[in-house]
């Protein structure tokens, strides 16, 4: 018949959920959360701090409990491996054979950094995983067996998710509205500020790593850094760069922000508050707040959880600017929210997920406490995920392409400018905000 037309319905492709890796990190994520929950994870294995005999370093009795621990590691991370490269059993099989070498990396990394000295200044497990990874791969090269196991983006989104179950509400609204100043006022500005310095004054040619180099000295640095580079597809490279840059100066400002503090009569409000505001890590922000006093550290602890939420804000906002304008092609079509959902990153999903659950559902049924016993085992899992991670962007990180990347030395200039204004600029508001004058 004229006029008639035929629909092809089209068909949904559901193998993404279970071949991309963003997914396989919300069903790790969710099933560690779920099983942590339920009280079928516990006892997870930490190695002590120690000051002197090695031996206190990495006591005999804990060596069952760590091997049990890789071993679980190694099983549920390496079904994911397996399923998303399809050839099951060869892709477990290669993953297997190089990862027992970064597990040792992660566990001289945990040696090493839970030092009293050492971690006292800030130069904990995950700088020397960092640090060992680089070592290994510069030194010695990164054989062909080992590069199946180097999964850095797996390891640490899967730890962001459990992350999202320790960012609950109730302990973020003891600000108030007086910490979303910090963290919400500013941060925007920063970002906008760095995008624009470095691609019109720097002339900085990857968009991609401008913006992840903004977000991830405004935002919350490595979290931050690996959400922002999957919105806007940077390449490994610029990625890595980011994070090396973020944790040189996050030492740097745990040691001498809190000094500073001190010697101009801030108050503990106040450089608490810039405290959370500046410093990427969080673990160093709760160090550095805790030089101050128990104050100090609250307001920043709780300043560098109100950033965190940003996260997915950030990663969405720059997955929709990417498909919808930097990426477009304008002789194509325009993009659909489809291309949008594709590129956003999933986990992000679980990372908000896991905190509403926990702040909304699980608190009120099970009671603060028990909330608080279950993170505390996710928390040491989440530990170890996020050095596994960092042995392996170590591992991946070669001197020679990282200076490709700072070719100019403008992404270095970007941060230390973009650095700069972030502190300045949040010094004025917490002043404004907590000191009291307003």
């Amino acid at each position: 018949m004229l006029g008639q037309r035929v629909v092809e319905k089209r068909k949904v492709d559901w193998s993404p959920l279970w071949l991309a890796e963003d997914w396989w990190t919300l069903w790790l994520g969710g099933i560690i959360l779920v099983l942590g929950t339920l009280g079928l994870i516990a006892n997870i294995p930490r190695l002590p701090r120690w000051s002197e005999s090695l031996a206190d370093a990495f006591p005999l009795h804990l060596v069952p409990g760590i091997l049990v621990l890789g071993a679980c590691l190694a099983m549920i991370t390496g079904v994911a491996v397996g399923v998303m490269k399809k050839g099951m059993k060869d892709e477990m099989r290669k993953y297997l054979i190089g990862f027992p070498f970064v597990f040792a990396l992660a566990n001289l990394a945990y040696v090493i950094g839970n030092h009293q000295i050492l971690r006292h200044y800030g130069f904990n497990d995950v700088i020397w995983a960092l640090v060992l990874g680089m070592a290994v791969c510069n030194v010695f090269g990164k054989p062909t067996w080992l590069v199946p196991a180097l999964r850095t983006e797996l390891f640490i989104k899967t730890g962001l998710i459990l992350m999202g179950a320790e960012i609950l509400f109730n302990r973020i609204l003891t600000l108030g509205f007086y910490g979303l100043g910090v963290a919400w006022v500013v941060t925007p500005i920063v970002i906008v500020f760095m995008y624009l310095y470095g691609t019109r004054v720097l002339k900085i040619q990857s968009k991609s790593m401008v913006a992840t180099v903004a977000a991830c000295t405004s935002v919350c640095g490595v979290s931050a850094a690996i959400a922002s580079g999957a919105a806007t597809r940077a390449k490994k490279e610029e990625i890595s760069f980011a994070i090396s840059v973020s944790l040189i100066f996050t030492i740097m400002m745990m040691i001498g922000m809190p000094i500073f503090i001190r010697a101009m009569g801030l108050g503990e409000a106040v450089g608490g508050a810039w405290i959370g505001g500046t410093i990427d890590s969080t673990g160093a922000v709760v160090v550095a707040g805790s030089m101050l006093g128990q104050t100090g550290m609250e307001v920043a602890a709780v300043i560098k959880m109100l950033q965190n939420i940003l996260i997915g804000f950030v990663a969405f906002i720059m997955a929709t600017l990417w498909v919808t304008r930097i990426d477009r092609n304008p002789y194509e079509p325009k993009p659909s929210v489809i291309e949008i959902w594709r590129r956003f990153p999933k986990f992000i999903l679980g990372f908000i997920l896991a905190s509403v659950v926990f702040s909304v559902i699980l608190i009120p049924l099970l009671g603060q406490g028990q909330v608080d016993s279950v993170l505390k085992t996710t928390g040491a899992l989440k530990g170890w995920l996020f050095t596994l991670a960092f042995v392996s962007i170590g591992l991946d990180s070669r001197f020679a392409d990282m200076a490709k990347v700072c070719r100019g030395k403008g992404p270095v200039k970007l941060y230390l400018v973009g650095q700069t204004f972030n502190v300045l600029l949040t010094l004025v508001v917490a002043w404004i905000i907590f000191s009291g004058r307003f």
